[in-house]
């Protein structure tokens, strides 16, 4: 029960913002499973509520331009997380995550310090396909792959801050490229046999129905903006306490 409503959390979570898997990752080691266990059987969840959310959000004519403009970061995103699941079968994430942690202060900071910059609205004029994105989606789909944690954080700062599109409008990109990255990561934690079946349907399933709530009822709220932002930052805090303290915790 526990971790089907982690499940669902994560799924609402996922769906508006990102960063779920802080919550199902420690549930699922909470249960004894060992962290590369943890990290395959997570996966389950993550594919069913991606594809939940999007097969949940509505048809309007811009989320179909949206689902197209989303093409152009598919093939990065897939490279990257092959390349990163194929690593994290047997390389310790510790140093990668670091970097993240980082790099979730610097997010905070402008979340905080400069609203305006993610409460803006989409920029036609802006160029959406560059060479730059590549690299940067090629990166954030090998983080992907390797870990998951915070992803959709990522994107979401990536499509805003750099392709300058609205939060409302990066959110449902945001979903189609974390669908692509996780389908070649799932297909590897698959063949390596390190899914936990049992409780990996047991969260998917409360990810899924989060999914389907967030994507339904939530992400085309009026205040959607407001509250994907605030949610950000919460979850950006807890990212960021969850990643560094460790850290701290050893150098003092």
């Amino acid at each position: 029960m526990l971790l089907a409503g982690g499940g669902f959390l994560a799924g609402v979570i996922n769906t508006l913002a990102g960063n779920g898997s802080a919550i199902t990752l420690p549930l699922l080691i909470s249960m004894g499973l060992p962290a590369n266990e943890a990290n395959a059987t997570n996966r389950v969840g993550v594919l069913l509520q991606t594809l939940t959310a999007i097969l949940s959000l509505k048809r309007s004519k811009r989320t179909l331009v949206l689902m197209r403009q989303s093409f152009w970061y598919f093939i990065p995103t897939i490279l990257g997380s092959i390349g990163g699941a194929l690593l994290a079968v047997d390389i310790n994430p510790q140093h990668l995550k670091l970097i993240i942690g980082v790099l979730m202060v610097f997010i905070l900071i402008t979340l905080l310090l400069q609203p305006k910059k993610w409460l803006i609205n989409t920029d036609p004029g802006k160029n959406k396909k560059t060479t730059l994105q590549w690299v940067i989606f090629f990166a954030i789909g090998f983080y992907g792959g390797f870990i998951q944690m915070g992803i959709g954080i990522m994107i979401l700062s990536s499509l805003v801050l750099l392709v300058h599109y609205s939060l409302k409008d990066a959110n449902i990109i945001k979903l189609m490229v974390a669908f692509v990255m996780i389908v070649p990561a799932f297909a590897i934690y698959f063949l390596s046999g390190h899914i936990q079946w049992i409780p990996g349907i047991v969260l998917a399933l409360g990810a899924g129905a989060g999914a389907w709530f967030g994507a339904r009822y939530v992400l085309y709220h009026p205040k959607a903006r407001d509250y994907i932002r605030y949610l950000l930052i919460v979850i950006v805090v807890f990212a960021i306490g969850k990643i560094l303290w460790p850290y701290i915790e050893n150098a003092l």
